[in-house]
């Protein structure tokens, strides 16, 4: 979302002045415990890198996604991340940008399984690779041009503070060449994504790697028509239907007027 905040309830702010986006949904939230971290033993530290300039802040899986009940859901973690081992082939056409995938440690959700499921987004033929110019390859090593970590929301609040965004515990964003995933976010969805929790991951990378790759807010198009992946759907999907995909199954564009 670029250099915009998404979400639905007060607490969340849009600031289009500095490189950032934010992303959330908070009424499943209710009722739901913090749950301590799990201790883990030498945990990883990212090494730091060059900051980009610019910022923003259904595949099936090989295994059922964590169920809501049962995935601990800590408010704060260390702030140190364990690296997706291994990486993918390249994806789409053109020079692929390089990305990392990290999971905060304390999370008990596997970053294999996250970097299955944002390698699969990012290689589905409805995703960016569609524009005919977009490729991807994942790594675990060397340069990077952007990272997805899936993280606590303390740790998601303090490095999209780094750019000005506010996201208040409850929502993700993307700031730089960081795609900050709230834990919350990913393991309870949405109201509208209840029954497509996993389809609501890939909205999450889609959106938010759009920004990354240039594009802003779009609204709905129609009634009826798909909410658009650049589209703020937690606000509400105002009369389109849930869509999680920038294109089609035939290559065509799923996106509406530009939002200021």
């Amino acid at each position: 979302m670029k250099s915009q905040l998404t979400g639905g309830l007060a607490a969340l702010a849009v600031f289009a002045a500095v490189g950032g986006a934010v992303v959330a949904w908070l009424p499943s939230d209710a009722g739901r415990t913090s749950a301590t971290p799990t201790p883990v033993e030498s945990p990883s530290v990212e090494s730091p890198e060059p900051q980009r300039t610019t910022g923003t802040p259904e595949p099936e899986e090989s295994s059922a996604p964590p169920s809501p009940s049962t995935t601990p859901l800590p408010e704060s973690g260390p702030g140190t991340f364990v690296t997706a081992p291994g990486g993918s082939g390249r994806v789409g056409k053109g020079t692929p940008l390089r990305y990392r995938v990290e999971v905060e440690n304390g999370i008990t959700i596997s970053p294999e399984d996250v970097a299955a499921q944002v390698e699969r987004t990012l290689a589905d033929p409805r995703g960016w690779t569609a524009d005919g110019h977009s490729a991807f390859q994942r790594v675990s090593s060397g340069p990077t041009d952007f990272v997805v970590r899936l993280a606590t929301p303390a740790t998601v609040d303090k490095k999209c503070a780094e750019a000005g965004l506010d996201t208040g515990g409850k929502v993700n964003c993307s700031v730089n060449h960081y795609v900050m995933v709230n834990l919350r976010r990913w393991v309870l969805a949405t109201e509208f994504y209840t029954k497509d929790v996993v389809g609501y991951r890939s909205l999450i990378i889609n959106h938010e790697v759009g920004h990354f790759l240039g594009h802003g807010h779009v609204t709905c198009p129609g009634k009826g028509q798909p909410a658009p992946a650049m589209m703020q759907q937690i606000k509400g999907l105002l009369g389109c239907v849930p869509n999680v995909w920038p294109y089609d199954s035939d290559g065509r564009p799923l996106t509406g007027p530009s939002v200021p």
